[in-house]
């Protein structure tokens, strides 16, 4: 049954990772609307009558549902260790919370971070060559892209650690008399 539920749980996971980079992109958008009108639309082809909000969701989607597969897979199969299909559900679904969660909190922490670093005049030296509206902003939003995928594979780990720490504490419960 495990095996079975295993497909579906990846594809939750895939669109847990999509809603997130929605999501982030929104808070994102509102820190440097030409972060994506001078780099995102552009890279992803979004058509000019998308290039808003809307727009920034869709970049979104597609830059982050692939995650799900990345993060999903490993956390799957690590997770049909546990006993019981219900327990297998449980884990696989609070480990993937569990890297949206570090995800999330690690991209803003990143933002939180450039807004104390990244000053007009103290940029970044990848912002070298850009020419941008706003190169403060722009700075502080690609800040954030950047430590949320970094902040996705840590998240990984840590989810890993704890489905194999439940693991081993449900093998132990099992052994006692």
């Amino acid at each position: 049954m495990k095996l079975l539920l295993a497909p579906f749980l990846i594809a939750a996971a895939c669109i847990l990772a999509g809603l997130y980079g929605m999501v982030h992109n929104q808070i994102s958008y509102s820190v440097s609307p030409g972060y994506f009108h001078e780099f995102k639309f552009i890279q992803f082809g979004i058509q000019p009558e998308l290039q808003s909000r809307l727009g920034a969701a869709i970049v979104g989607w597609q830059a982050s549902w692939w995650m799900g597969i990345v993060i999903g897979l490993p956390i799957c199969l690590l997770s049909l260790a546990m006993r019981g299909t219900g327990a297998f559900v449980r884990t696989f679904l609070l480990a993937a919370l569990m890297v949206v969660a570090i995800a999330l909190l690690t991209g803003l922490g990143a933002l939180a971070a450039g807004y104390l670093a990244i000053q007009e005049g103290h940029l970044p030296g990848w912002m070298a060559g850009w020419e941008v509206s706003d190169p403060t902003a722009f700075a502080r939003a690609g800040l954030m892209h950047d430590f949320s995928y970094m902040g996705g594979l840590f998240g990984l780990l840590a989810g890993g650690v704890m489905v194999i720490g439940k693991i081993r504490a449900s093998r132990q419960r099992s052994r006692r008399p």
